[in-house]
């Protein structure tokens, strides 16, 4: 199972990371698990300094922006199981 999780607050940046996750994976068929991350404490633990933040299977991909849809699908295969 691979696992995605999108690390913010609830602003509109994370909202729209988290969206475009769910779309990214049901394009490429995968078996992904989504998680939303939102506890201040947990963000800090992974040294994001700005959300959102997107970590793919255990690696931190992306912090501060919104990547575009291909962006973040090229960096779903990358690090997909």
């Amino acid at each position: 199972m691979n696992i995605i999780k999108v690390y913010g607050s609830g602003c509109a940046n994370c909202k729209k990371l988290e969206a475009l996750c769910n779309e990214a994976v049901q394009e490429l068929s995968l078996n992904a698990s989504i998680e939303k991350v939102t506890d201040i404490q947990e963000i800090v633990k992974t040294g994001i300094l700005s959300t959102p933040g997107l970590e793919i299977n255990g690696r931190m991909v992306s912090s501060g922006k919104v990547p575009t849809k291909e962006t973040l699908i090229h960096w779903i295969k990358e690090n997909i199981n």
